[in-house]
């Protein structure tokens, strides 16, 4: 298997945060999906932890490759995951509501992203190399507290960046 290389430092600090943040809400062998993969780092550490896996992203490498807003064109099921994990998807494209659909309810769903008033900080971070750099603009920025679902964990790290776990309550 090919190593997986470090991120930037700023970058390695925050995913390794955000794993234990999740690791500990998460019941045993949990069935997640990862939606923007990339490297495939996160699951990775998931899957040691005893969780299943499924990664889904634009690119190859990934479990399912495809648009996460085409989820039930790509095979997947309404309320088929107990977590659903978009780090750094967010503000890219809207969407919260395919996250919702596929997430069982009272399931956990997790993202992080910048906050909007904040992203020309971390333009300014990537910039000395310190973040990882963004793949596609961020035009979908969203200000977490705006969301629909109860937040169980509501983090600003830094105050420019944004990491919560939402409760998927029925609907």
């Amino acid at each position: 298997m090919e190593a997986i290389p470090r991120q930037p430092l700023v970058s390695e600090l925050s995913r390794r945060r955000k794993l234990d943040t999740l690791a500990r809400l998460l019941p045993t062998g949990a069935k997640i999906l990862e939606v923007g993969a990339g490297d495939g780092w996160f699951s990775a550490q998931l899957r040691t932890r005893g969780h299943h896996t499924t990664t889904i992203d634009l690119v190859a490498n990934a479990d399912i490759i495809g648009d996460i807003n085409n989820w039930a064109k790509l095979g997947i099921s309404p309320g088929s995951f107990d977590a659903v994990v978009a780090l750094e998807v967010i503000e890219h494209v809207d969407c919260w509501e395919s996250l919702k659909a596929i997430c069982k309810p009272g399931g956990l769903i997790m993202l992080s992203s910048p906050h909007p008033r904040w992203d020309w900080v971390m333009k300014t971070l990537e910039f000395l190399h310190l973040t990882q750099t963004r793949t596609s603009p961020h035009s979908n920025l969203t200000n977490f507290a705006t969301l629909d679902l109860p937040a169980l964990v509501a983090q600003r790290p830094g105050i420019v960046h944004q990491v919560s776990v939402f409760l998927n309550t029925p609907r």
